[in-house]
């Protein structure tokens, strides 16, 4: 995301960012997102290299060609090397021909040799607090061959039993990179927090820094702490943010519970029309089938009662976003139930397939914040938002 904008040339970040979230795009964060999406640009060009992929790609190959040709699992490699080839289109490695509705891949010349670990120690120099994120594309990285050759899975390597301390370290609000999606999410949900109180409910949430941010928010604004119910499917997760989030706020009323996004909410002790906000930082993305979940997320919400998601948003479709070269890695992320019109595809989604979501499944009143759709023009590597809706 230069600090320069791709529309006009020059920095209209004053003009487009809310007042609330500007004094967090400043000139060292924009620098830091810059060095990762070329960090994560380099690791994928690796992963090609590694995979045999230049050779696949000497003549035009679809997605499935190259698969066949580099001797991949399709259907752990379909996803991931889809957004590789796409990725590398973007950097001018890759030349794509379309061919009846479907690109057909092919190197565009010798394949460049650029050394991801220099721009690891650019960052190391220029702010150390983002490094959390390089870890993580690093582990990806490291195991992609194998996950995408069928010898593992994502799950297993990502989140195995070891994992718990580098996923704590990345999902902090230390780390400069993720911590917008947990103040985004924060300053949405402190705005939509009717002044009568209420119950939240938080799904998906991890080791407690959104939640963390949160409270902190609402502390700032002189708001009373609102009764929370805290839940997240990762045990080993669950048990940390408890921890965690006690020791920090011993005056909140938290409770705590082991809730499946894919399974009734009553199975977690919900209530139905017991909250009046519902809250998830990047998690309501990866639900199997979305109908259903935000189905039971309005049976959750009493009557006028808000939902706000804080998640990675697509600019528009077919946009590879950064974080998806973790992500893809994962079946609960790459394939979910598709619907026509607003479920095209795992993972993330546009702020119009949002809107359509929602507006089919019980909400009204959708809103970003910020507004990704004003921004994408200008800003296209911008992609984090809050979605807001009212449980219609």
């Amino acid at each position: 995301m230069p600090i320069a904008s791709k529309r006009g040339g020059v920095d209209e970040r004053a003009s487009l960012f809310p007042p609330e979230i500007l004094p967090l795009i400043h000139d060292a964060f924009v620098r830091s997102c810059d060095l990762y999406e070329e960090y994560v640009f380099r690791l994928a060009l690796d992963v090609f290299r590694r995979l045999g992929l230049a050779a696949a790609c000497a003549t035009p190959a679809t997605t499935a060609e190259a698969i066949a040709r580099a001797e991949l699992e399709p259907r752990q490699a379909t996803v991931p090397l889809d957004w590789i080839l796409r990725k590398l289109v973007r950097h001018g490695v890759l030349e794509a021909d379309p061919d009846a509705g479907e690109a057909r891949y092919r190197l565009s010349g010798e394949l460049p040799k650029l050394d991801a670990e220099s721009v690891r120690l650019a960052q190391e120099r220029h702010d150390p607090r983002a490094l959390p994120s390089y870890t993580i594309a690093a582990l990806a990285a490291e195991h992609y061959p194998a996950v995408l050759r069928g010898e593992t899975t994502g799950e297993r390597v990502l989140f195995g039993a070891d994992r718990t301390a580098v996923w704590e370290e990345y999902f902090a609000n230390d780390n400069v990179i993720y911590a917008l999606n947990n103040s985004i999410g924060a300053t949405a949900c402190e705005a939509a927090f009717p002044p009568g109180g209420g119950a939240i409910l938080e799904l998906g949430g991890g080791l407690g820094s959104g939640t963390w941010a949160l409270l902190d928010r609402f502390a700032l604004k002189g708001r009373s702490a609102p009764t929370y119910r805290f839940t997240e499917l990762s045990v080993p997760f669950l048990r940390r943010a408890q921890k965690t989030l006690c020791a920090r706020f011993p005056e909140v009323a938290l409770s705590f519970a082991r809730l499946d996004m894919n399974r009734p909410f009553a199975e977690a002790g919900v209530a139905p029309g017991a909250y009046a906000l519902v809250h998830a930082v990047n998690a309501v993305h990866v639900a199997r089938d979305l109908a259903f979940t935000l189905g039971e997320i309005r049976e959750a919400l009493r009557g006028g009662g808000t939902l706000v998601v804080a998640e990675c948003v697509r600019p528009l479709p077919g946009d590879p976003v950064h974080a998806e070269f973790v992500f893809n890695l994962l079946e609960a992320f790459r394939e979910p139930v598709l619907v026509p019109g607003w479920r095209p595809n795992g993972g993330f989604l546009t702020p119009e397939q949002w809107t359509l979501a929602l507006e089919a499944n019980g909400f009204a009143d959708v809103r970003l914040f910020p507004d990704i759709a004003a921004i994408r023009d200008a800003y296209p590597a911008f992609v984090v938002a809050a979605i807001v809706a009212v449980r219609a």
